[in-house]
């Protein structure tokens, strides 16, 4: 069977497609050409805008090998450069840190803005002469990505075709609009990651359905149980899952987080848990959201970054410092839980005659719409 056979399978109706082949998450060569076609090509989630907070904070990123930097500028925007030189391609930032002035190449000190623009080129034209007739500074500030911020996510698209943001995701952002509102990260507890043995792609899976909870969250499903959810399917641009039973954690004295303000009745007790493909994880809730970035290192290794944000700062409710690092440690326990899954799953994409596996019709459809969105930005890329 040849890569564009196997994929048909994947491409066809959820009642009798097969799951991506093995090779889409045990092979390197695959893993690249799915680096370029489907992370490269599309909005894929690179951080978050409270590592760079204030006006000079710089972050240094590799992408899949790609090196980036994230800089908040005088303007309180943030951009996002590729993080090399245009001299002679030394890499300017290999720590966060705040940038008092300038962009400083460390090897011959040119000097760029927050902005990017090339602002100085010391002894370019020869010993004391800053600037030579052929080296045109407008052409050669630093090399922007595109990027967006939403739910302080900041996304990218490297190779710089994908249509514009807020086109590709317009239905998510209606969908969520009550939700347009400033978030207030949780502060150090509600910041963590995991390093996980497995393909970036299984983590998406697993986030997006709410099948395996009964076996795999027995805390959680004890109260949200499998018949309290509903799935979230929307071809060729997210899915997941959504909850009717949320219910708000409280402290000893009965304290909740302060709610969002203007939800409507139908979040009073009800959550939803979306993929925003390719590798971004957003969970919104009445009194708080979270936000997950998958770092695919490589074929079999994916760092999971893990934010938690609330409708008011930690300093304007510093009573609910106990709470936070509560709920933050009943997310972790959860997302920790899935960590057996997605691994046994990587180890199983080994076994050279398994053949993508079936769907459930009823429980399986934001997986499999994930799946024939991957396939369809890989038969695309095949096409170009």
């Amino acid at each position: 069977m040849n890569k564009h056979s196997a994929l048909s399978s994947v491409l066809a109706e959820v009642n009798v497609a097969n799951g991506l082949p093995n090779e889409h998450y045990i092979d390197p060569t695959v893993f690249d050409e799915e680096k370029r076609s489907v992370l490269y090509a599309n909005w894929s989630g690179i951080g978050f805008g409270k590592d760079v907070p204030e006006e000079g904070d710089a972050k240094p990123v590799d992408f899949l090998g790609m090196p980036l930097l994230i800089v908040r500028d005088k303007d309180g925007e943030v951009g996002v450069f590729q993080n090399t030189c245009r001299h002679r391609g030394m890499i300017l930032v290999d720590t966060p840190r705040k940038i008092g002035g300038a962009i400083r190449c460390p090897y011959h000190s040119w000097c760029y803005s927050l902005k990017g623009e090339l602002r100085a080129t010391p002894h370019v034209g020869g010993p004391g002469q800053n600037k030579h007739e052929d080296v045109n500074r407008e052409d050669l500030g630093l090399i922007r990505v595109r990027s967006y911020v939403w739910r302080d996510v900041i996304f990218v698209n490297v190779d710089g075709n994908a249509p514009e943001f807020e086109e590709v995701h317009g239905p998510l952002l209606e969908r969520w609009k009550e939700f347009e509102k400033p978030v207030f990260h949780g502060g150090e507890t509600s910041s963590f990651k995991l390093e996980v043995k497995t393909n970036w792609k299984l983590a998406v899976e697993n986030y997006c359905e709410s099948y395996h909870l009964p076996w795999v969250h027995p805390g959680l499903n004890s109260y949200s149980r499998l018949e309290d959810h509903y799935n979230i399917e929307e071809r060729g641009q997210y899915s997941g899952q959504g909850t009717l039973v949320y219910r708000q954690l409280t402290d000893q004295d009965g304290a909740t987080f302060p709610d969002f303000d203007g939800l409507s009745d139908k979040w009073n007790e009800g959550a939803e848990y979306i993929a925003v493909y390719p590798n971004v994880l957003l969970g919104v809730q009445r009194d708080h959201v979270f936000a997950i970035v998958l770092e695919p290192v490589d074929q079999e290794n994916t760092v999971e970054h893990i934010e938690l944000y609330y409708a008011k700062s930690i300093d304007d409710t510093p009573q609910h410092d106990g709470l936070r690092a509560s709920n933050a440690q009943l997310w972790k326990t959860v997302f920790e839980e899935d960590v057996f899954v997605v691994e046994g799953m990587q180890k199983g994409r080994h076994g050279m005659l398994f053949d993508g596996g079936r769907f459930s019709p009823a429980m399986d459809g934001p997986t499999h719409n994930f799946h024939h969105w991957v396939a369809t930005q890989v038969e695309n890329g095949r096409a170009e």
